[in-house]
Formats: C-alpha cells, structure tokens, sequence
C-alpha cells in the first residue's frame, strides 16, 4: 500500500466538508430550538427577537447565556399554576350553594329561598337539621324516614317554631 497525498487532502477536505454540514446544520437547530423555547415562554416579541439574535450570534455560548436568563416557567405552565392557585383559593372560601338554581346558601337553610329546592330535612326526634341522604340523625342518633309532602309543607311552616340550632351557644 503507497500512501498518496493527494488522497490524504481530499480525505481531509471531505471531513472538514461534514464537520462544517454538522456546524451548520445544528447552529440552525439550535436557533430554530430558541425561538420555539421563547415562544412557549413569553409573549413579548422584543424578547423573542433578543433571545434568538444571542443564539445566533453567539452560537454555543449564546444557548448557554439563553439557558440561564430564559423564563423559568412556559406561558401554560403559569396558567396551570394561576388555575391551581384559583381553585384552591375558591375551596377555602367556598360558599354552600343550591343544587338548583347555584344561589350561595346558608348551612341551616331547610329549602332554598329562590327556587324552593329542598335543601335539608328535620329529624323528627330532635328537630335539627340533616343532610337528606342522611338516614341516621347525628345529633340524637335516630333513624330518619323520608317526610312525605304534607308532611314537609307542615315542617317548613313549623321550621322557625320548633328548629334549634344544634351550632348555637345556649
């Protein structure tokens, strides 16, 4: 085997050839990774157009300067974050509301005032107020039977006579 130059030269003019291909190629890749990246993560266009002119002017140094002074969080993620926020929010200062009609309701309500949709039911032993799915009164420990009409039409005029508030200070 002879080695000739010539050979070696276009070897090395075929690698540099590759290697400048796979420059090129993944500094447009990065740049084309920077401005998806920005735009999940800010709405300003100013910054948009920042980040990307750093990548590309700085190629591997300017991905690094962008890693460390991105936004830390994508728009949706703020999003998610503010709903969760939200929710939790809403649980601690959640109102009783009407399975009829959403109106806010107080606890010790017998029948919601805006669309008369029953909200409690008495027990009859000792006139507080239960949870209708309730068969057993948590107060006295009697079980409950489903009141029927007339009987809850003479309960709800009866309610201010004979309801004590089990939550009341005596």
């Amino acid at each position: 085997m002879t080695f000739d130059p010539s050979s070696l030269k276009s070897y090395i003019l075929i690698a540099t050839a590759f290697s400048a291909a796979f420059i090129a190629a993944l500094w447009l890749s990065l740049i084309f990774w920077t401005y998806r990246d920005i735009k999940k993560r800010t709405s300003d266009p100013l910054l948009r157009i920042l980040a990307v002119l750093v990548v590309a002017a700085l190629f591997l140094p300017g991905i690094i300067i962008y890693m460390v002074l991105r936004p830390p969080f994508s728009i949706e993620d703020e999003y998610q974050r503010t709903l969760e926020e939200e929710a939790l929010l809403q649980s601690i200062e959640e109102k009783n509301t009407c399975p009829g009609c959403g109106r806010q309701i107080e606890e010790n309500w017998l029948v919601c005032p805006g669309c008369h949709t029953r909200l409690k039911k008495v027990c009859h032993n000792c006139k507080s107020l239960i949870s209708l799915s309730w068969d057993i009164c948590p107060y006295c420990g009697s079980l409950t039977t489903i009141i029927q009409n007339d009987q809850y039409n003479n309960q709800t005029q009866d309610l201010y006579t004979n309801f004590t508030d089990p939550n009341a200070e005596t």
